[in-house]
């Protein structure tokens, strides 16, 4: 089974270590006729039941419920789900692809994603074949509605020092649940929870299925939120909720791990769900701009607007390619787990922890693309953009949830390094040996190489290679200088993580447009090659930033002068002029007067 997942799929993480070439990766414009149709189903259905019901669905959270079961008629909520379960059986991408479409939904994303995410998932991943059969088919059709119970007053990224317990009852056919749950979305109208709780001492937390109408179970009114209004969020109090042994998801103490790999898969989707959010508000902001007058001219023709909204089309195009490129990555880990004889579900969870380095690396790039985005939609609308009667606000508040759910994006950041370092430390990369190498590089004479300027993005690819190099220069030195002290020192793990994501969104940005001029041809590819030779200039001057922040804080004297030349040499570059990239980029929006840059 090892064999064939080497030789068909590339092991999370490790893109740090190697270049990647082009054919590896997927693009969105390689949907088929058949995902593409599923999108265009999902925006019908947002034309229809969202967007012209966006303010009544703030005042009235509960809509929720209906919208679910509309939703659950087209197929929407089991997209991924087996046929066997009365789902359509489609691959990992497309629910990422379903996920994208439904992200400009605003309070409904939020509603769709628990439903169909964290509480539909751990029962199919987790559960027993009596459990699927049991709850699968209601949840995929909407007949049921679904909750996910973990966090607590005091334990929220802590999630494992929850307090709620589960007590066995003396015959031993009963847990009685009682405790607080926060937060707590679909929780208005939830059918099925899924509930975390400690049996007697136990260190880890313990799943469990429960059903609303089991009893015990009392909940504080809809939360007033800042953004999200549309979706129902409650505390939920258990006091002595009796659910029964059969009931209990998985093994004794092994929630804290279904929480940790539901939230992997959490933390792709949303990178995913952001990306027509994002869309959605530069049209309606380039709408606004051909519209708005100033000095006698539209503001679309000042360099200022055209700065903002080539920057939300290039950073929504970056989203875009990282995020499906890492969604395949983990669907040929599923398909070549599957084949070497494991189940489709241990293997469908398998192949998200493998890239979970990827999953928490675009949870942090999705969530802050989306509130560049809205921010900058707001700039442009100027005052209208402070109105409630314009687009913009509700925007602007939806969208500053997704940088704190699937873990903030600081524990994130955090996460992602942290991983990478223990799956160095296991022998699974061998990243300190790579960062050894490239510690003896700097006191070799530097290559002069020439690049063959006449291959697609060489200078491009050459300059990737070394921002890598750069990133195993800084974080093998700061883990030699620091030890296990490194994880502590957060401020330098995070300057570390924005490296790293820069890197690999960035790197998914060259890799795609190459394909595209490759399968499509350099005209049609153009516009796309803009961006992504923008987006890494963006990348590599904050790789520079970041860089100099992380050694500063651990490294003096010779060896700090050492590695900012390394620094220097591995970050040195041609700057691109990139006012006419921009103005470029935005002339496409500008000229169409809509979203032009749209995959599928």
């Amino acid at each position: 089974m090892e064999t064939a997942i080497k030789n068909n799929s590339l092991n999370g993480g490790e893109f740090l270590l190697r270049q990647v070439e082009a054919e590896e990766v997927f693009i969105p414009e390689e949907f088929s006729d058949e995902q593409k149709m599923m999108a265009q189903a999902t925006q019908d259905f947002l034309q229809k039941e969202i967007y012209p019901n966006q303010d009544k669905i703030d005042k009235h959270p509960e809509m929720g419920a209906s919208l679910l079961e509309k939703a659950g008629e087209l197929g929407l909520l089991g997209i991924s789900l087996p046929e066997s379960y009365g789902g359509l059986g489609m691959s990992f991408n497309t629910s990422l692809l379903i996920a994208d479409i439904v992200g400009s939904a605003g309070s409904f994303s939020t509603t769709y994603g628990a439903h169909t995410g964290i509480g539909t998932l751990p029962i199919l991943y987790y559960g027993t074949e009596a459990q699927r059969q049991q709850y699968i088919p209601k949840l995929a059709t909407g007949e049921w509605k679904a909750s996910y119970c973990l966090t607590e007053p005091d334990a929220g990224s802590d999630a494992n020092s929850g307090k709620t317990k589960a007590v066995l009852s003396a015959d031993g056919k009963t847990y009685h649940i009682t405790g607080q749950k926060m937060w707590i979305t679909n929780g208005g109208f939830a059918d099925l929870m899924i509930v975390f709780a400690k049996i007697e001492d136990d260190k880890n937390l313990t799943a469990f299925i429960v059903e609303k109408t089991f009893g015990g179970i009392t909940m504080n009114e809809e939360e007033n939120k800042l953004g999200i209004k549309g979706s129902s969020t409650r505390q939920i109090f258990f006091n002595e909720t009796p659910v029964p042994v059969e009931n209990m998801l998985s093994t004794r103490g092994n929630g804290f791990k279904i929480a940790v790999n539901i939230l992997n898969i959490g933390r792709i989707k949303l990178a995913a769900g952001v990306l027509n959010g994002c869309r959605v508000v530069a049209e309606k902001a380039t709408q606004y701009a051909n519209e708005r007058k100033q000095f006698g001219t539209a503001i679309s023709s000042f360099g200022a607007i055209q700065y903002k909204l080539a920057e939300m089309a290039t950073r929504t195009f970056a989203t875009e390619s990282a995020s499906y490129r890492a969604g395949q990555n983990i669907e040929d880990r599923i398909e070549a787990l599957i084949e070497g004889g494991m189940n489709e579900e241990e293997a469908k969870l398998k192949g998200v922890e493998e890239f979970a380095i990827e999953c928490a690396l675009l949870k942090v790039h999705g969530s802050e693309t989306l509130d560049f985005c809205v921010d900058e939609g707001v700039q442009i609308y100027g005052g209208m953009g402070f109105s409630e009667e314009a687009p913009m606000a509700r925007a602007y508040r939806d969208a500053r949830i997704s940088r704190i759910y699937e873990g903030t994006n600081e524990i994130n950041r955090m996460l992602l390094v942290s991983m990478i370092l223990r799956r160095a430390m296991k022998g699974e990369l061998a990243l300190l040996e790579a960062a050894l190498a490239v510690g003896k590089e700097l006191t070799a004479i530097p290559s002069f190489e020439v690049l063959d300027k006449s291959v697609p993005f060489a200078e491009e690819k050459d300059l990737l290679k070394r921002m890598k190099k750069a990133i195993l220069m800084v974080a093998g030195k700061a883990a030699q200088s620091l030890g296990g002290k490194l994880e502590s020192e957060q401020e330098i793990v995070m300057a570390i993580a924005d490296m790293i994501i820069e890197t690999y969104v960035a790197e998914s940005c060259i890799l795609r447009a190459e394909k595209l001029i490759k399968t499509k041809g350099e005209a049609y590819a153009a516009p796309y090659a803009e961006m992504a030779k923008l987006y890494l200039q963006i990348a590599i001057n904050q790789l520079d930033i970041k860089g100099k922040e992380a050694i500063a804080c651990f490294a003096k004297g010779d060896e700090m002068r050492v590695m900012l030349m390394g620094l220097k040499r591995f970050t040195k570059h041609e700057p691109l002029n990139q006012r006419d990239l921009r103005r470029s980029i935005a002339a496409r929006l500008i000229n169409e007067n809509k979203f032009v840059y749209y995959p599928f």
